[in-house]
């Protein structure tokens, strides 16, 4: 009637964008899992100590909520206004991971320093590091990808500036961090182009030094020795595995009931924070704990698939950025769910989404919220792919004959 039909319509509106609907359900089960499971863990822990029972569940549900409205705003900011300010945020990564080391501003704890003291709470940067990482990596790859698929020298920067990274982890010390570091930015660099033997070539002198970071320290050789066997010393560097195994034991099929685990009752250290999954595994059983990775696996495949599929389409940054985020969640819950089984050495990594931590709440959701945002403008790419390649109908009714030999009729 006015000389437009509906495809023209929606052309004028532009490609309409969309978040992945199963990576948006997968965060947000993880979320409420993290909201029952600190609820759980945490009430002996807070009475002990006379807190109040719910203490640790009502700081979760502020750094949730301050989380939400973290990713709420990542969600609604385009990407190349991230990737704009990409060095600048790479500059304050460096800042706050030296100010830890500035006295009565950064905090040690336990014998670290991974805190700034912001007054009113504590802030661990590296939280917040990853991120960036993810971010700084994405923008690089865009603006260097010849020199990084064709050359040598392509890779030192982005290898440099990890590395210098894992040095200043290293110090505080950090060495869970450092490891997931660097594995994040040879993954991403590969993705990026790079050729393998290259990546072989630079990594060869890493692995001595891992090796010399892993066993410097008294501590880290316990803890390397230890899981191995943690019966050998079930009261002394054993302890927390084999709290943690006896939890996940008790668990058996179906659990014992959520709110009725007996290992969290002051035997399990951390029982809210790096061991929750333990509690997982003793309240939920075999099948809470597929539950719960169920939605981990969720999460990382979705982020994997469609940053790949954006790399693709030719939006690289929003697919590098699914795809860092992804794989630092995912590694890191595979750290976290290791430590927890015995498969690996105990190390200082939350569960995403799920433990309790304020600075890893809130930068994970933030993190999640990029990833989102990401997944949105790869969808709108995709959108906008399908709208140039489309035939508008009314080219395709004049484009049939019979269609035509019914005008000519009625003319007639």
């Amino acid at each position: 009637m006015f000389g437009f039909d509906s495809t023209q319509a929606k052309r004028r509106q532009g490609p309409r964008g969309k978040f992945d609907l199963p990576l948006l359900v997968a965060l947000v089960g993880l979320a409420c899992v993290g909201v029952v499971m600190v609820a759980s863990s945490s009430i002996s822990v807070a009475d002990s100590s006379h807190l109040g029972q719910f203490y640790y569940l009502k700081r979760h549900l502020l750094y949730l909520s301050i989380g939400l409205v973290a990713a709420g705003v990542a969600m609604r900011t385009e990407l190349k206004v991230i990737e704009k300010h990409a060095f600048f945020l790479m500059l304050v990564a460096f800042i706050m991971l030296l100010a830890v080391f500035v006295p009565h501003f950064g905090m040690k704890l336990n014998g670290a320093r991974r805190w700034l003291n912001l007054i009113v709470t504590s802030f661990q940067p590296v939280e917040a590091v990853k991120l960036i990482l993810v971010v700084y990596l994405a923008s690089y790859l865009v603006r260097h990808r010849e020199s990084i698929e064709t050359r040598f020298l392509g890779l030192i920067k982005p290898l440099a500036i990890a590395g210098v990274m894992v040095l200043l982890l290293l110090a505080q010390p950090d060495f869970g961090s450092a490891t997931l570091i660097i594995a994040v930015t040879i993954a991403m660099v590969w993705l990026g182009g790079a050729r393998p033997i290259f990546l072989f070539i630079m990594g060869l002198p890493l692995m001595p030094l891992l090796a010399i970071a892993a066993t410097s320290e008294s501590y880290r050789m316990k803890r390397l020795t230890s899981f191995m066997n943690p019966w050998a010393h079930p009261f002394d560097d054993g302890f927390q595995l084999t709290q943690s195994l006896m939890a996940i034991g008790r668990g058996e099929w179906m659990g014992v009931g959520l709110g009725s685990s007996v290992l969290k009752l002051s035997y399990l250290p951390e029982a809210h924070t790096d061991f929750i999954f333990a509690v997982i595994g003793e309240e939920l059983g075999l099948f809470g704990v597929i539950a719960v990775m169920s939605l981990f696996a969720l999460t990382v495949w979705r982020g994997l698939h469609v940053g790949l599929k954006g790399v693709e389409i030719g939006q690289r940054f929003a697919g590098y950025i699914a795809f860092g985020i992804a794989l630092m969640l995912g590694l890191q819950t595979m750290v976290s769910i290791g430590v927890n089984l015995g498969a690996l050495p105990t190390k200082g990594l939350t569960l995403p989404l799920i433990s309790y931590g304020g600075s890893s709440i809130v930068l994970t959701c933030a993190m999640a919220g990029v990833m989102l945002r990401a997944t949105f403008e790869i969808y709108r790419a995709l959108d906008a792919r399908h709208m140039a390649t489309r035939v508008p109908a009314a080219s395709a009714s004049d484009a049939n004959p019979a269609n035509a030999r019914e005008r000519e009729a009625v003319a007639a």
